[in-house]
């Protein structure tokens, strides 16, 4: 421990030489260079995914693509399915997630049924 605040690992948005998990260990509120560079290169993973579904979406409303093009379509839909998933494993990691009730205050298992009911929801 630093300063009073605990030590985070944070999943870094890229895999070592061997394929394993890339950590950081910060202490701070995750300004540090490391944590940027790593924020910059979700963002552009987050991008490209993006873009890579719009190409998927155009390949297959066109019938005269080729198996050869679709496998490849698929291929870097999986590559960019794997950075998503780091990345939504990273900042899930990093969410501070409330003790029961603590969400709905002392709120009991009735009260918390009845406003998944709500219509609100539902819509």
């Amino acid at each position: 421990m630093s300063g009073g605040r605990a030590q985070e690992a944070r999943l870094l948005p890229w895999a070592g030489s061997d394929g394993k998990p890339c950590y950081l260990v910060e202490d701070g509120n995750g300004t540090g260079y490391l944590s940027r560079v790593a924020d910059t290169i979700e963002s552009v993973q987050l991008g490209m995914a993006g873009e890579l579904l719009d190409h998927a979406a155009d390949m297959l409303a066109d019938r005269k693509a080729t198996s050869a093009q679709l496998h490849f379509l698929a291929a870097r839909m999986a590559e960019a399915l794997r950075d998503v998933h780091r990345i939504a494993e990273s900042r899930g990691a990093r969410l501070h997630v409330p003790a029961y009730g603590d969400a709905y205050g002392d709120a009991d298992d009735s009260s918390l049924r009845s406003a998944a009911e709500s219509p609100a929801l539902g819509s």
